[in-house]
């Protein structure tokens, strides 16, 4: 099986059952895996076995159905939303037009003609701003599925239709012709489809944000030392590219030459610049601030960090919450269901009992039947989701929070328990020298320098910590010879002529040395959650170093949060018993397990599954892959420039533990938003339906008009969206 995924701008869609029908209908294709579609971004993604299909034939199925899609191109909401201005302006015109031949006094002959110019002027907005309706409905129709569109341009048509037909007598004398119903009913969707487009382009904002960082020129630095402008695009892994102060870093690479700060808050969140020289690695989108950086390219174009980044919002927001799908369902059935209400409507009120008589009737149950259909308005269901989602993760990227499933904001916001990885999730991940303890008249000076002396030639994490507190203290030292590493044990060398000895006691009994003195003061640092480091010379025992990694300094402070929350804390680790321990009692966790390998942590996260409960694992991202996916929402911390390479659903970039906490507040108020999305759009149908379909009328007199009705239907869909946008308000 060749799995491919293809990305696509898909046009013609005028609501979010235009999505749906396009989903169905590639689903029925053979050799299509998934398929996703975006109304609110007019995208969609589709996973395909190339063996079977291809992406020709899949663009070509698309076109067949009625829509037109074409490679991805991120257009900007401006765009869309010109479109909408441009119909808007000229719907706008028509009415007021029809208006002043309404209302405004006129010469005497033009009354005798003034019925065949509203016919006119209704006639052009039909044909323009109003044929897009049509086409949308033509295309729903024939594809078996009626969207919102089909609800329009019934109610425009048959108001059309009846006013044409009155104004040649086919009605008889009294024939009523209402025109203007139809070019302002035209008008008022078109004022909600440009409001939603704006709206929508607020809701993603923060990717369009992203996209912008992208710099489309390069200075390529060339094998003769010459420097040519060049597009980014034309950028490969390997070259040579300069950035001067205040330029925007093309590719990510390696600084092999010059020395600057570069400000790398679009991938860190942290506004403070990052010191840069020789041998640093630098993201591409990142800012250069100062002097001139030489930079080898290491990834370019669609493989660097913010293309990543980019890629995985965009298909975040493609992913459909749980919560979803039952708007889905109903949105299904909700068109033919108004038509049917619609018909009844009609029939209801045309033999209702009415002293003016037989065809005032006709109008007012023809108008009243037309107000039910363009009052409905199921895309205020289909956008009750997405566009919380859109924000949500636009949110959450504005904190260094990226969000890659758009139904684990959903699931965030439920879990009963979280599980944390110890080293490098509440811990730093960096050992720390915190006890110098010499022996045999030696000093912590001469014992740190033996100790750095035997580290240099090791990459353990705990010798380049010892060398590290050796460099700070300004301590320098000779060369070692004849260095081996002793596997779990340590490592021997010679220093200057004299066996060298550093590592677990265990080593130190291996080669007889003697540790008297230090066993009781190694025993109570043990138990601290220490790491012992003893120091042996020529044949004798100098001392211990003790190494820690010390919790994360606002660890004990999130942990109270999620107990607050009556979120149940448990804490993982590959480490000893004493240092799981050390650590659940400095940061207030009550529950660790200790000796767990990785493939266990999976197992954990199970059997806390299996009572039921909705599980959180919090890691690196890379060792605890396992875990992270069996979890129902995997949060990965700490992601740095390895972005793409993380398993989990949520990313906290800044590997900050606080993001935990604002992930989840992020989550809950993301799903609440959604609910209220969904009720907003039940309660406007259920409320609405009935005002337009007259039953306030026998008892108050009050109908409500088919233009009205449309305008209600627009601004229910833009309330749906602006709710959604309140999202920005979140205080973290």
């Amino acid at each position: 099986m060749a799995e491919q995924t293809v990305k696509f701008n898909i046009t013609g869609m005028h609501c979010v059952n235009c999505a749906v029908t396009i989903e169905r209908r590639l689903k029925d294709l053979k050799g299509i895996d998934s398929v996703r579609i975006n109304f609110s971004n007019a995208t969609g993604i589709v996973t395909y076995d190339a063996d079977i299909t291809s992406e020709t034939r899949i663009t070509k199925y698309i076109k067949d159905i009625g829509y037109i899609a074409k490679e991805r191109i991120r257009l900007d909401q401006t765009s869309r939303a010109s479109i909408q201005w441009g119909w808007l302006v000229f719907s706008i015109i028509a009415s007021g037009t029809m208006m002043l031949l309404m209302y405004a006094p006129l010469p005497g002959v033009m009354h005798t003609y003034m019925p065949y110019m509203q016919m006119g002027i209704a006639t052009i907005t039909v044909l323009g701003p109003g044929m897009d309706f049509f086409i949308s409905a033509y295309k729903s129709i024939k594809n078996f599925f009626a969207n919102m569109d089909v609800l329009v341009s019934i109610g425009i048509l048959s108001a059309y239709i009846y006013s044409t037909f009155a104004i040649y007598g086919i009605f008889g004398t009294s024939g009523h012709a209402f025109f203007e119903t139809a070019v302002m009913l035209i008008t008022f969707i078109r004022i909600g489809k440009y409001l939603e487009e704006r709206v929508k382009g607020r809701a993603s904002h923060a990717l369009q944000k992203l996209v912008k960082l992208q710099t489309d020129k390069a200075h390529l630095l060339s094998t003769e030392g010459k420097e040519l402008e060049i597009n980014a695009s034309s950028l490969h892994v390997g070259d040579k590219v300069v950035i001067r102060a205040g330029e925007t870093i093309p590719v990510d690479g390696e600084v092999i030459e010059g020395n600057s700060s570069v400000d790398e808050s679009m991938v860190t969140g942290e506004s403070m610049p990052v010191v840069k020289q020789k041998g640093d690695k630098v993201v591409g989108a990142t800012i250069n601030k100062n002097g001139v950086l030489i930079v080898k390219a290491t990834s370019v174009g669609e493989e660097t960090v913010l293309s990543q980044i980019i890629k995985t919002v965009e298909e975040a927001q493609l992913d459909k919450a749980p919560i979803q799908r039952f708007a889905d369902k109903v949105s299904n059935i909700f068109v033919p269901v108004v038509v049917f209400l619609s018909l009844v409507t009609f029939i209801s009120w045309y033999f209702a009992s009415d002293t003016t008589g037989g065809h005032l009737s006709f109008v007012r149950a023809l108008k009243m039947s037309i107000a039910v259909l363009v009052i409905a308005c199921p895309c205020a269901m289909g956008l009750a989701t997405p566009t919380a989602i859109m924000v949500g993760s636009g949110v959450g990227l504005d904190h260094s929070i990226l969000i890659k499933r758009a139904s684990a904001l959903e699931e965030i916001a439920r879990l009963n328990v979280i599980v944390f990885d110890k080293t490098g999730t509440i811990t730093e991940g960096h050992f720390v020298v915190t006890d110098i303890v010499p022996l045999n008249a030696v000093n912590e000076s001469e014992l740190l320098t033996l100790a750095a002396a035997g580290c240099t030639f090791s990459n353990h994490p705990l010798a380049q910590s010892v060398i590290e507190e050796a460099k700070g203290r300004g301590i320098g030292w000779g060369t070692v010879q004849d260095f081996k590493e002793e596997t779990g044990s340590g490592f021997f060398c010679r220093y200057n002529d004299k066996d060298l000895l550093i590592g677990k006691e265990t080593l130190m009994n291996s080669h007889g040395i003697k540790i008297n003195g230090l066993q009781e003061k190694a025993r109570k640092l043990d138990t601290q959650g220490k790491s012992l480091m003893y120091i042996a010379y020529d044949g004798r025992c100098m001392g211990v170093l003790c190494l820690m990694d010390k919790i994360k300094q606002n660890a004990r402070d999130v942990v109270k949060q999620l107990k607050q929350m009556n979120i149940r804390i448990v804490m993982i680790t590959g480490d000893s018993e004493q240092a799981a321990k050390s650590v659940a009692s400095e940061a207030d966790i009550d529950e660790y397990r200790a000796k767990v390998l990785p493939t266990e942590k999976m197992d954990i996260i199970k059997s806390i599954q299996k009572n039921g409960m909705k599980v959180g694992m919090v890691g690196d991202g890379i060792n605890d892959a396992p875990a992270l996916a069996q979890a129902d929402v995997g949060i990965a911390i700490g992601a740095g420039t390895d972005i793409a390479k993380e398993t989990g659903d949520i990313i906290l970039i800044k590997n900050d533990m606080i993001d935990v906490i604002r992930a989840i507040r992020l989550g809950k108020q993301t799903l609440s938003k959604v609910k209220q999305n969904l009720f907003w759009a039940f309660f406007y149908n259920v409320i609405g339906i009935p005002i337009a379909a007259g039953v306030l009328y026998p008892f108050f007199g009050i109908s409500l008009k088919p233009e009205y009705a449309g305008l209600a239907m627009a601004f229910s869909s833009v309330s749906v969206v602006t709710n959604s946008l309140l999202l920005k308000r979140i205080s973290f």
